[in-house]
This record gives C-alpha cells, sequence and structure tokens, in this order.
C-alpha cells in the first residue's frame, strides 16, 4: 500500500500493458495525485489495466515540472499519497521526476520506487553485447557538431555504452558514432522493445548505418554500443602505480603486488624490482 506523506516513483510498461506489475496497478487505485508525464497515455493505461483511480491527476513534465513540483509537495506535507509516473519506464531516467526527488528529500519526506519494466535494461540484455559493465549515456545531442562532442570522450570508454534515440535521428547518430568509435565496433539498435514489431538489428556501426540509411526507422529506438578495447598499460605506467601507492602509504611490495594482479601478464616480481630501480 501507498504510504501517506511518501513520494512514489512507479516503472509503467514500455510497450506492452501486461508488463505491469500487481503494484502499480494497486498504487494507481490508491494515489491520491498522479502525477504524469502525459494525462493522456495515462488515461488510456488505466484503462488497458481496468483499474479506477480515485486521486486527482497532475500534468508533470519538463515543460512545467519546475513550478509543479511546489504542488507535489504541499500534498507530500498534507499527508498525500503522491505517485509519479512517465510515459514508459521509470521516472527520473530520462524522464521527470528528478526535480521531486530531490525536493522531496530536501523537505524531509521518503521518497520509495515500485520497480518495473526498463528499455535500458531489456534492450542490453537482447543486444548481444557485454553486459557485465556499462554506462547509461541518455539521449545524444540534436545537433551534429555538439553530438560529436560529447561522443569524443567515450571512445576509450571500456564499458557498454546505452543511448536512447529519436527514430527520426537514429541514421545521423549511428553515422556520428561510426565516425567516433569506428565502423567494425559491435553495437544493436533496439526498436518497439516488447511491442508487437519488436526488432532486435545487431552488427557493426558501418552496417547499422546502411541499415538505419535504407528504410525509415520507427518506434522507440535504445542503442547499445560495445566499449573499447582495453590498451595494455606500458611498464612505465605500471611502476608508476606502483610508486604512487606506495607513497600513499602502502609497501612497495604489496603495491607491486595490486598492481600485477590487475594486469594480466604483468608479474609482481618484476614490477617490484623496477619499482626498486625508480625510487
Amino acid at each position: 500500500m501507498l504510504e501517506p506523506g511518501v513520494l512514489t516513483l512507479a516503472a509503467t510498461p514500455i510497450g506492452n500493458p501486461l508488463d505491469a506489475s500487481v503494484r502499480l496497478m494497486r498504487a494507481l487505485g490508491e494515489a491520491d495525485l498522479i502525477a504524469a508525464e502525459d494525462t493522456r497515455r495515462l488515461h488510456r493505461l488505466v484503462r488497458e489495466l481496468e483499474v479506477a483511480t480515485r486521486g486527482t491527476i497532475l500534468s508533470y513534465h519538463e515543460h512545467n515540472e519546475a513550478e509543479r513540483t511546489g504542488t507535489l509537495l504541499e500534498a507530500l506535507a498534507e499527508g498525500q499519497r503522491v505517485l509519479i509516473v512517465t510515459d514508459a519506464g521509470m521516472p527520473v531516467v530520462s524522464d521527470p521526476g528528478f526535480r521531486a526527488v530531490r525536493a522531496a528529500t530536501e523537505a524531509g519526506h521518503r521518497v520509495t520506487v515500485l520497480p518495473g519494466p526498463s528499455a535500458v535494461l531489456t534492450a542490453l540484455a537482447a543486444s548481444g553485447i557485454a553486459p557485465d559493465r556499462f554506462t547509461f549515456e541518455g539521449f545524444p545531442p540534436r545537433r551534429e557538431g555538439r553530438r560529436a562532442g560529447a561522443l569524443a570522450p567515450l571512445v576509450t570508454e571500456e564499458r557498454t555504452m546505452v543511448f536512447f534515440e529519436s527514430p527520426r535521428r537514429t541514421a545521423a547518430t549511428l553515422s556520428s558514432m561510426a565516425a567516433a568509435f569506428g565502423g567494425a565496433r559491435p553495437a544493436a539498435v533496439a526498436r518497439e522493445l516488447t511491442k508487437t514489431y519488436e526488432e532486435i538489428r545487431r552488427g557493426s556501426l558501418d552496417e547499422l548505418v546502411t541499415w538505419a540509411q535504407e528504410g525509415e526507422v520507427l518506434g522507440e529506438v535504445v542503442i547499445v554500443v560495445a566499449g573499447a578495447e582495453p590498451v595494455a598499460a606500458s611498464a612505465e605506467d605500471l611502476v608508476a602505480q606502483v610508486l604512487a601507492r606506495a607513497a600513499a602509504g602502502e609497501r612497495l611490495k604489496a603495491a607491486a603486488k595490486e598492481v600485477a594482479r590487475a594486469h594480466a601478464g604483468v608479474g609482481a616480481s618484476e614490477l617490484y624490482d623496477l619499482a626498486l630501480q625508480r625510487r
């Protein structure tokens, strides 16, 4: 049950309404105030779920988030059960909600989350690209120059990268990624996730550019890009790491052992001897 005076963030289906959790359905029926990114989509969702809402429904999106956060705080102060939902997935993650979370916590109100569908994790799991370490980069800038500038620092990123994108800009963004990361970099484009026409297109960035340019890309899009291949550190760099750890108070032999453990093919005794020579 929703608690009075608590701000609740609830994940909504990213396509298929059958993915709605029981907790979400109960929360929609219990909330005194529902802040929705798009009230029309919310009304459609509750009809599909056959849920009867009894609370006030308030539009809460990027253009009015700043001014309406105060309304949410007032409701919390009155002990109301306040729920935030967005069009799809989890509020706050490339969606409205962060202002409310920050304001609520600063005012001493508890914030809780009802987990659920995630386009990021769904695309990552289906991509066929290493999921053990990843970074979420949100929407790339719309303009080509700014997009190239945002991608440049990610060229050496070794973690898998996940991006959101508009279908209209997918081809241009893939082209920018191929220019920045190299056309051979493995990637995947996931669109219409959990919907009837779901598609996961895998290949190199060059191959995905060709695919996107040949036809119209439709639906919500998630792009997953493999991280850069690790660059082997030089012996000089490794010795510098050992000496830095030793300067911070670690025993030289222990420092050499730890650095060697983090870099396959490097012997601890060799690093220790080199570090002794450099001291």
